[in-house]
């Protein structure tokens, strides 16, 4: 189960390092990359789009750098959905990062 408490700093930086990884490793594009933003137990995954930003995801901490809990954004609904796992991507949650980004790059090309 989450902790309601804020994510450690280190965890906080080893999540943007991983992010910035991604960015450069898999997306490889200076005009469109996933930033991040924290708030308590959660990370929001947002893809940024030529100065345009959309949100695509948020992971909550369990406290396992390895074991996020993931929600997509939908923007039918204006929320993030923890149960909704039929999306094209879903089948790249593996409770990692970068299976989050995975997921959030496919639902959300």
């Amino acid at each position: 189960m989450a902790g309601k408490k804020a994510i450690p700093a280190a965890v906080r930086a080893e999540v943007a390092a991983r992010v910035a990884q991604f960015n450069e490793q898999v997306v490889k594009n200076p005009y469109q990359y996933f930033s991040v933003r924290f708030r308590g137990k959660y990370v929001y995954l947002d893809r940024e789009a030529y100065g345009h930003v959309g949100q695509r995801a948020r992971l909550t901490y369990t406290g396992d750098m390895e074991q996020w809990e993931f929600a997509i954004y939908k923007y039918s609904d204006e929320r993030y959905a923890p149960d909704e796992w039929l999306f094209p991507g879903g089948e790249y949650l593996d409770g990692t990062i970068e299976g989050a980004l995975r997921a959030a790059m496919e639902a959300y090309p």
